[in-house]
């Protein structure tokens, strides 16, 4: 593979980006800087195919990243290949408007080819390539100049390894039949809502328990005050308010500007300085939260309790012995609220739909509708479906199911006759 110098000028970058465009796919990765400031800065723009690789310098004097972009966003035949690539995408959100597409997230496929939940790069690469990658240049500041030669080695290799292993993800994906489980995933990924940062839905992103309509017109413009002085001033928002302080002071607003002073989170300054003066006008106009934009109740059946409770646990370990059959991560096929909502009797869920329906919900369904059994066999937990559906007593269970025919209690139902101990895992339906 060519690694090419570091490019700094437009004209390069053009050429590079011209020839790249005739590519099946790209690996890109960014570096950036955002501990001090809101809007994150790029320093460093790295991409590969499987015959060139180079990193681009956006700080560089002059330089128009437009045939980059153009190369991100507008074809549509060059597939794009990030790794975590969530942050990456808001970068080029932040400057375009626009995200990468069509797009793929190595980190989001191997959830579907294994059982690792959130597996990091270096894991990636030792995993598929067998070695270990440096990481001596991992918490450098990209933002000085001028970069070294390890700093632009290691940054390039991050698409250069990316660019070996995509191919060989792919055919794995493509062996499994499981290519077709992260489409939606990958939506969401290049989905632009999702790097739009509208003062006016930032309170969404802050935890408010309850619905009273006076608090949350109280934390929404709070919270839209505070993203316009980070955005304005290009300072973490968390430099500002923090979120629980944001939190406190809608759920109990001071009466004064001198109250500030008092709410644990803000300095003594805050008192009668001018940031301070904003908050209070923001508040003083703050309208209660109008019916519409209320948050929905929890859509649930029954309240879970304790059966409930423990009909969730259930599904949790079914989860576990199915992610562990077909070496999937458990959190692609479904997370703890969905499965609690299952055994509290809710049925309109993505776990009923689609290929993970197929791949678990079914069988999720039937355990929690009595019609699927736990074996402990040779050591190992196995799933086994009942010959009949579940009769439940008083109690939830059906007292025939564990007697003999003169009506005796057995401790175990060998069902299938292979010598197993069963262990009866049926509840009430939902």
């Amino acid at each position: 593979m060519k690694i090419h110098e570091l490019i700094t000028t437009t004209d390069a970058l053009a050429e590079l980006c011209e020839r790249l465009a005739k590519s099946d796919f790209v690996t890109v990765d960014t570096e950036f800087m955002r501990e001090n400031t809101y809007w994150p800065e790029l320093c460093l723009v790295q991409i590969a195919n499987q015959e060139e690789a180079a990193a681009i310098d956006p700080l560089a004097e002059g330089i128009d990243l437009k045939p980059l972009w153009d190369l991100m966003c507008d074809n549509e035949d060059v597939l794009k290949v990030f790794h975590a690539g969530g942050q990456d995408v808001e970068i080029v959100h932040n400057f375009t408007g626009k995200t990468p597409h069509p797009i793929f997230d190595t980190q989001i496929a191997s959830m579907a080819i294994s059982q690792s939940e959130q597996i990091g790069y270096a894991n990636l690469v030792e995993s598929w390539l067998g070695f270990t990658v440096d990481k001596g240049a991992r918490f450098t500041d990209w933002s000085r100049r001028p970069l070294t030669d390890r700093q632009i080695e290691y940054a390039i290799g991050d698409v250069t390894h990316l660019s070996t292993i995509f191919p060989r993800m792919l055919k794995k994906l493509i062996k499994t039949g499981r290519g077709g489980w992260l489409d939606a995933e990958m939506d969401k990924l290049s989905d632009p809502a999702n790097y739009v940062n509208e003062p006016g839905e930032a309170w969404k992103r802050i935890r408010q328990q309850g619905r009273n309509p006076a608090v949350l017109g109280r934390l929404k413009a709070l919270a839209a005050w505070r993203e316009s002085e980070a955005q304005h001033k290009n300072i973490p928002r968390g430099r500002i308010v923090r979120d629980e302080t944001l939190s406190d002071i809608a759920g109990h607003p001071p009466k004064s500007q001198a109250d500030l002073a008092k709410v644990r989170g803000l300095s003594n300054a805050w008192r009668d300085n001018d940031i301070g003066k904003r908050m209070m006008k923001v508040l003083e106009k703050a309208e209660p939260l109008a019916k519409e934009e209320l948050p929905e109740k929890m859509k649930r059946g029954a309240p879970l309790g304790k059966e409930g409770a423990l009909v969730a646990d259930l599904l949790k370990l079914l989860l576990k012995i199915r992610a562990r059959e077909i070496d999937v991560a458990s959190r692609l096929l479904t997370r703890t609220e969905e499965m609690e909502a299952l055994a509290a009797g809710v049925r309109d869920l993505p776990i009923l739909k689609g290929w993970r329906y197929e791949v678990f919900g079914k069988d999720a369904l039937e355990l929690v509708e009595g019609r699927t059994a736990f074996a402990v066999k040779r050591g190992k937990l196995h799933m086994t479906h009942m010959e009949k559906s579940a009769q439940e007593d008083s109690d939830g269970f059906d007292a025939d199911d564990f007697s003999d025919d003169d009506g005796t209690f057995e401790e175990f139902d060998d069902q299938d006759g292979d010598g197993a101990d069963e262990l009866d895992a049926r509840q009430p339906a939902g």
